[in-house]
């Protein structure tokens, strides 16, 4: 099979698993940390870095890339993977969320989304079938079906609506779809903070009988705990031998949350939206590298840390970079950054695989 997910560990206190997601273009082992790299590139960083972090699986967007260069550009240069030149796993968004962000700009029907590109002013209208269509052109192993997201601040009956228009557009993306052997199509759940509209969503996508699954529609502006409480409840009831996805999620707290509720893959733009303005990924904590504090700090952002940044400059160093406004500050906080999340799922799988996640991580289950 060109796709399957092994689970290799239960942690023997909580629904933590480690496994092995294996794809066209290798295997991902999981809990794990997928960098995003919207436009074909993640911010700054080349492939050869991001090998180097450790990192196993990145992203693309569907939506981003339509808009430019266009799928035909990706699909004639030989797919997302030649044209970037990353080898390794990678997985598209449908666009969905960047869609319904325009919310000025768009409009909704069960046909799909017909929204004016920000870009140029054209009108696009994005099916689910436009998406698939997209996808199987840019070429990624692991694509996602087109949805809709509702805002944190949507009534029970818009939430509702919404999640039976994202199942009816999935079965729409399944008969779209042209190289299910090359390319995994993951379902979306939906629900908002609705536990009995994810339970209905589950039991409709299980159905249907995907190669993963993902939890969509959180981290859009709702309280940390209704994210805790909506994944706590959802991914036990996704099955326990496809791999599970929380989209949108990156921070130490939530991805602890999110894995000892049984999920295995993450991703978020943070850490290279962090190293942009400014900002380091210590063990967790928020570093704001432009304080003075910083300025005759020779120690590394992390001794521990065996990424580029670390192992050859100092916080004053980079303290300087960024008040300086130089390019490389930015790049090296990306690159730590990074690393730094990765590190973190790798730690966990570890635990995991020696039956030692509550002993080591158990206080991110508590830390407020």
């Amino acid at each position: 099979m060109a796709f399957s997910y092994y689970i290799q560990a239960n942690c023997s206190h909580t629904k933590a698993r480690a496994g092995i997601f294996t794809t066209p273009h290798g295997t991902v082992e999981t809990p794990r940390f997928m960098p995003v790299g919207t436009l074909a590139t993640v911010k700054g960083i080349t492939p050869r870095q991001l090998k180097d972090a450790a990192a196993q699986m990145i992203l693309a967007n569907t939506y981003h890339l339509h808009l430019q260069p266009g799928e035909d550009i990706v699909e004639s240069a030989g797919g997302l993977h030649k044209f970037m030149a990353w080898e390794q796993p990678i997985l598209t968004d449908s666009g969905g969320f960047q869609v319904f962000s325009l919310s000025e700009l768009r409009k909704i029907s069960e046909e799909g989304v017909t929204f004016r590109s920000p870009r140029d002013g054209r009108i696009i209208n994005m099916t689910p079938e436009h998406s698939i269509k997209i996808q199987n052109a840019l070429g990624a192993d692991v694509i996602m079906a087109f949805d809709e997201c509702p805002p944190a601040d949507a009534s029970k009956a818009e939430v509702a609506a919404a999640t039976e228009r994202t199942y009816r557009w999935l079965k729409r993306c399944i008969s779209a779809h042209q190289k299910p052997e090359k390319q995994a199509l993951f379902g979306i759940v939906q629900g908002g903070i609705y536990l009995d509209l994810r339970s209905q969503s589950v039991a409709d996508l299980v159905a249907l009988d995907l190669p993963g699954y993902a939890i969509g529609g959180v981290s859009v502006g709702e309280k940390p705990e209704l994210i805790n409480a909506t994944v706590q409840h959802t991914a036990p009831l996704l099955p326990a031998d496809k791999p599970r996805y929380l989209m949108g999620v990156g921070t130490y707290r939530e991805m602890v949350q999110a894995i000892a509720s049984g999920v295995d893959l993450f991703d978020c733009v943070i850490p290279t939206r962090f190293g942009r303005h400014g900002t380091a990924l210590v063990n967790g904590e928020r570093i704001n590298i432009k304080n003075a504090q910083y300025k005759r700090d020779y120690k590394p952002l992390d001794e521990t840390c065996p990424c580029y940044a670390c192992q050859n400059f100092s916080r004053s160093y980079l303290n300087h970079l960024v008040k300086s406004r130089e390019m490389l500050g930015y790049i090296l906080l990306s690159l730590h950054n990074i690393t730094e999340l990765i590190r973190f799922t790798q730690k966990i799988r570890t635990a995991i695989l020696k039956d030692n996640f509550m002993v080591e991580f158990g206080n991110w289950l508590s830390k407020s």
